[in-house]
């Protein structure tokens, strides 16, 4: 895995482990969540990501 595709699978887990914990502190709906989810899966493509979605 180049650095650029390692940097996208890093930024897209980051940034869903901050939405897991919105859901899980009630301060984002499923629904939400998984819009972002969504948008941000368009925006990295990560290879890895789909495998820990786990709310989706």
């Amino acid at each position: 895995m180049d650095s650029e595709r390692m940097n996208s699978e890093l930024m897209y887990q980051a940034t869903m482990s901050i939405a897991r914990r919105m859901l899980e502190r009630g301060l984002m709906s499923r629904e939400e969540y998984r819009e972002i989810d969504t948008i941000f899966l368009e925006k990295y493509h990560p290879i890895f990501g789909t495998l820990f979605a786990d709310n989706r």
